[in-house]
């Protein structure tokens, strides 16, 4: 992934999301076998060692050939080789990147288009009978002026691996990840609470920083963040000054195009999850205003639907990374959009 960090609008900073290995590669497990006929074998220990889903070297494989294909099809906005290799919600950023490419500054497209690596990696796999099928890379990008740490997700889909989820940390580094003693890590049931909510109910609840400002609900259930309280502030802007006078500006909370949830145990005891999420914005002319204007879409909103009319409704989908604490409430500290649609 190139990371632009000089476009920013709203929470939704364009970043290039990007593509991942063209051909499934052999995999090979990590950790020896215990032999089990050798006789000072210590009692209790006659079992195999654990295996992980795949060995580190496996996993630096997947992301160098990441970067190779990634900075070739950025070069050339080639979606049709993009789609090969990358799937979920990171697609689709990345498919409305290769559609926007047209409306940035001469600036950003050579930003976007250079080549980059994926430095300071640390591949976290889980063990080979953990029953998920994705492993995850802490790292920071060379095309990331502020050297901010990335955690990239890579699942299995038709057989390789592909990119499925990249969430930049904008708090401060990532959270330290649980390890056991065979250098394995931990994946986390999306679906069971830790402490208020699961790791899959964190999008639909943070969706109400956008749709009420958090007075609904996200208040009470999320410690505030810079990232919590930047949601607000998009809740909380309502209109451009030139469409104030004759619009209002409402957000609801939409499904994710990929519902799919990683996540991870961390060292003290808590769970760190990279979820989807999604909302939708909608820009409609004040009732006295119907019958005499109409709203002229933006160059981006254009590339959709460049119809003048009453309303406009955008689409936005996002990746978001959260800590939930057994003990006490989840924390957002990392959320990322997209226009991905306006109609």
């Amino acid at each position: 992934m190139s990371r632009l960090t000089g476009r920013s609008t709203r929470l939704r900073r364009l970043t290039t999301f990007a593509l991942g290995l063209t051909g499934a590669l052999v995999l090979t497990a990590c950790g020896g076998a215990v032999d089990k006929d050798t006789d000072d074998a210590p009692a209790g220990k006659t079992d195999a060692a654990r295996q992980g889903l795949l060995t580190e070297q496996a996993a630096g494989e997947v992301v160098d050939e990441y970067e190779r294909v990634n900075n070739r099809a950025n070069a050339k906005r080639d979606e049709k080789l993009l789609g090969t290799v990358e799937t979920g919600q990171v697609h689709e950023q990345s498919k409305a990147d290769y559609k926007q490419w047209e409306t940035w500054s001469e600036e950003d497209r050579k930003s976007y288009a250079s080549a980059f690596r994926y430095t300071d990696r640390e591949y976290l796999i889980p063990a080979a009978d953990s029953g998920v099928t994705w492993f995850a890379v802490k790292a920071r990008s060379s095309a990331d002026q502020d050297q901010e740490e990335v955690l990239l997700v890579f699942d299995k889909a038709g057989g390789s691996y592909k990119m499925t989820m990249t969430v930049y940390a904008d708090e401060g580094p990532l959270p330290e990840i649980a390890v056991d003693e065979q250098g394995l890590v931990t994946p986390a049931d999306p679906s069971a609470k830790v402490g208020t909510l699961a790791p899959a109910q964190l999008g639909e609840h943070y969706e109400d920083f956008f749709e009420t400002g958090g007075k609904e609900q996200a208040t009470k259930t999320f410690a505030a963040t810079g990232t919590s309280k930047d949601a607000v502030e998009v809740h909380e802007e309502g209109p451009d000054d030139d469409v104030e006078r004759y619009a209002t500006e409402k957000y609801f909370a939409a499904d994710p195009a990929h519902p799919k949830v990683y996540a991870l145990r961390l060292a003290d005891g808590k769970t760190l999850a990279l979820f989807p999420t999604a909302h939708t914005s909608e820009l409609m002319l004040k009732p006295r205003y119907m019958s005499g204007f109409d709203i002229t879409p933006t160059e981006e909103q254009s590339l959709y639907d460049a119809a003048k009319r009453d309303v406009v409704t955008d689409e936005f989908q996002g990746q978001a990374l959260g800590v939930l604490d057994p003990k006490g409430k989840p924390r957002v500290i990392a959320a990322e959009y997209r226009l991905v649609d306006s109609r």
